[in-house]
């Protein structure tokens, strides 16, 4: 009895020493904005350009996006971009520490994908909404005197 006594105090001790203890979590990466900008840009132009590329290739996403529905447009063919979009999470995580690749994925950058996406795709959106059957003015200029002979 007295030795199950002295285990309980000498456990309870040791938490409540553990406890007193301050967490340590590994201090952030000093990261200079500059250099990390310079790292991170490309890959997430990388992740955007992939984004409009997979839009445009399926039609059903394509008739999301033409409709402002950016983010639906995305959820259909995103998955094709994953590559593109772990490079990014990783190298994130690399500058800035763990975890905040993720966060930086699904809040800063998904924040403004679909202003990067609609001044991607809304020109090409109106040339095809103007498309015509008839040939351009220069073709069809050269081929009347041909049809005059």
């Amino acid at each position: 009895m007295k030795t199950s006594i002295l285990a309980t105090f000498a456990v309870l001790a040791l938490v409540s020493a553990a406890e007193a203890r301050p967490h340590r979590h590994p201090a952030a990466p000093k990261v200079n904005a500059a250099e990390a900008e310079r790292v991170l840009a490309p890959l997430r132009q990388a992740a955007t350009a992939c984004f409009a590329e997979t839009v445009l290739s399926n039609p059903k996403a394509t008739a999301e996006a033409r409709a402002g529905r950016w983010y639906e447009a995305v959820g259909i063919t995103g998955f094709l971009c994953r590559p593109e979009v772990a490079a990014m999470i990783r190298t994130h995580d690399n500058l800035y520490g763990a975890k905040t690749g993720e966060r930086y994925f699904k809040g800063a950058y998904v924040k403004h994908l679909d202003q990067q996406l609609a001044e991607r795709l809304q020109p090409m959106f109106a040339r095809k909404a103007v498309a015509s059957a008839e040939p351009p003015l220069e073709k069809a200029s050269a081929e009347e005197p041909a049809e005059n002979n």
